[in-house]
């Protein structure tokens, strides 16, 4: 029987081509995962890990692991929306709140170690108004009110999230209560309530000063961490006052500055603050209401009062906002471009037209190059002067992607069907390539490799050689209506960034400095760099990740109808070979691919999870 069985296998091995052996062995998953009770969602986190909810809690799993690497059921069924990643940082916050919000149930667990590090039923929390991760302290930030034997005291906490243990705590008497989001200093922590700010000293929660500046929403200080700018919204939240605070508590303008709108974006420069306000007219027909449009506004440091005598007119909101050396450079959505000293003087000649929604504005040697759904130009930054002699214009764009095509100095637009090639030094434009694709699909997304320009969608791929002819085309139709939920060019772990003061978000990221023109991989890699001055092995294992090549870099997978069933096929994207398939059998297949990892998540039944190494 034995022998029978091996001379069997050797024949197998000898009349069987090697690439079906894979084929057939490839639909099997290396790992599967049986999460419990039937799962309601996944996500792909930003650091890689996939966490699942179910009816019975929460589960993590870790790519190439065997086991679940955490499995959270104190809470029982947890929904979609109860579950909240915080961007940029290893933390997963699972929030179940009770009727009105009387009594709330919150857990922070590190979904890259597995560790429960806080919750309220353990930490001694009745009821949690506020719980904020803050970065790059990595501590966590607890606003609520405390358990029965502490007399339902309204608190300030604060936790480490290296360990999960408390720092400090701060209890709130006299009707105080917290009005917005605290700041936290190298040596200060500092709190908004109706009251006034209190400053805390970090890691022993000794107050420092109290004053009576009272119902600020949030703050920025200053690199020095000696000023602080505290944002008050009046008027029925249509408008914003601006404060100014030393760190002794001190005011330091003797009145504060109103600004028309809810400020968006806020800059401390040397020479003043720059503030961006939006108003709105809120759906009002009377010639007396707010225009829909942006404030641009440069304060004094030192009283707060308008620098500029009169503010440039945006008509409009604006979608881009630089701070330069000699001045702001600002795009609005509804289209054009200007740039405006620190004097309040024009830079530009007159501002530059340009079609709507400002897609890019970078840098590149011959000046600024800015891509709408529109147009697309290169201007000099010092005049406004166009660099091209005429702008690459085209209809209203589906979709539109570039890149910068360096062995050759030429810039790369693809416009729905059109590849256009743009002369880096003479801006000379001409049409490289035109390219249909099947399925009532555009191009989406433009990729440069050795082997030539790749350009694809959810369904079609090519590779043109550098002179724009094609090398070979593919295309795999959709499954059907229902499964158009197929992988997008350039998946990636990462998350949007978002935060729940978009304010606050604004202010505290450097995101008004003009970047480079740079191609994907750059962009990816520099999502890391506000984690950098954060502790904790959880977070340098994320930075691992931010600063790692996409394991499946030379492949691209396609969701389409195999002969056994839906499921993703494997294309290099070198040779346009079809290297694998992966057959999924449902219909509507709900998974999630890790590029960075190369592994692809499928849910195979209710409460089962296969995992497929797609580097093999």
């Amino acid at each position: 029987m034995k022998t029978t069985t091996l001379r069997s296998l050797m024949i197998l091995l000898l009349f069987c081509p090697l690439s079906k052996i894979v084929a057939q062995s490839a639909e099997e998953p290396n790992f599967r995962y049986d999460v419990g009770a039937k799962i309601n969602d996944m996500t792909l986190t930003e650091g890689g890990t996939l966490v699942v909810s179910t009816n019975d809690g929460m589960v993590g799993i870790k790519p190439g692991s065997q086991e679940l690497l955490f499995n959270f059921t104190d809470y029982g069924k947890i929904k979609p929306e109860e579950i909240f990643f915080i961007p940029g940082a290893p933390y997963v916050m699972i929030d179940q709140s009770g009727f009105a919000g009387i009594s709330s149930k919150k857990t922070v667990i590190d979904y890259i170690s597995g560790q429960k590090l806080f919750s309220t039923e353990t930490n001694g929390w009745k009821n949690v108004s506020t719980c904020d991760v803050l970065m790059p302290q990595n501590k966590l930030l607890v606003v609520g009110q405390r358990r029965a034997e502490e007399k339902y005291a309204l608190a300030i906490a604060v936790y480490d999230l290296n360990t999960g243990e408390e720092d400090y705590r701060f209890s709130m008497k006299g009707g105080m209560f917290v009005t917005g989001k605290p700041l936290m200093l190298k040596e200060h922590l500092i709190v908004p309530t109706n009251k006034g700010l209190v400053a805390m000293k970090a890691r022993t929660g000794e107050v420092l000063w109290e004053n009576k500046v009272k119902n600020i929403q949030w703050m920025v200080a200053d690199a020095s961490e000696k000023e602080i700018y505290g944002f008050e919204l009046v008027s029925n939240g249509k408008n914003t006052r601006i404060h100014k605070i030393g760190n002794n508590g001190a005011e330091l303008w003797e009145d504060d500055h109103k600004v028309k709108g809810v400020v968006s974006n806020f800059e401390i420069l040397p020479k003043g603050i720059a503030v961006v306000s939006n108003t709105s007219d809120g759906g009002s027909n009377s010639v007396f209401a707010a225009k829909n449009e942006s404030v641009i506004a440069f304060l004094s440091a030192k009283n707060g009062e308008d620098l500029w005598d009169k503010a440039p007119k945006t008509k409009g909101y604006v979608q881009h906002f630089y701070t330069m050396e000699d001045g702001i450079l600002f795009g609005i959505a509804s289209g054009g471009i200007n740039k405006i000293s620190y004097d309040g003087q024009p830079l530009f000649k007159k501002p530059l037209k340009t079609g709507e929604n400002i897609l890019t504005m970078a840098h590149t040697p011959q000046g600024l190059i800015y891509i709408t759904t529109e147009d697309a130009n290169i201007v000099n930054l010092k005049t406004g002067a166009q660099v091209w002699d005429k702008p690459l214009k085209y209809k209203r764009a589906d979709a539109v992607s570039s890149a910068f095509d360096e062995k050759n100095n030429r810039y790369l637009l693809n416009v729905d069907e059109e590849l256009f090639a743009v002369d880096a030094t003479t801006g000379t434009v001409s049409t490289l390539a035109t390219c249909e694709f099947e399925g009532k699909e555009n191009p989406s997304t433009i990729e440069l490799r050795d082997s030539g320009i790749m350009l694809y969608s959810n369904q079609n791929i090519t590779l043109l050689d550098y002179d724009g002819e094609q090398k070979w085309k593919e295309y795999y139709p959709a499954p059907g209506k229902s499964a158009m939920g197929a992988i997008l060019a350039g998946v990636t772990a990462v998350a949007a960034i978002a935060a729940a003061s978009q304010s606050y978000n604004v202010a505290m990221q450097n995101r008004n400095s003009l970047g480079s023109f740079t191609d994907k991989g750059q962009r990816y890699a520099d999502l890391g760099n506000d984690l950098v001055r954060a502790a904790g092995s959880s977070i340098k294992e994320m930075l691992r990740r931010f600063s790692a090549t996409a394991a499946t870099e030379n492949s691209q997978f396609i969701l389409t109808k195999l002969d056994e069933g839906v499921g993703l096929v494997k294309i290099n994207k070198d040779t346009g070979d079809k290297e694998k398939e992966i057959v999924l059998k449902d219909k509507k297949p709900e998974y999630e691919v890790d590029e960075i990892g190369g592994f692809l998540y499928y849910k195979a039944k209710d409460n089962a999870i296969y995992a497929y190494d797609l580097k093999i």
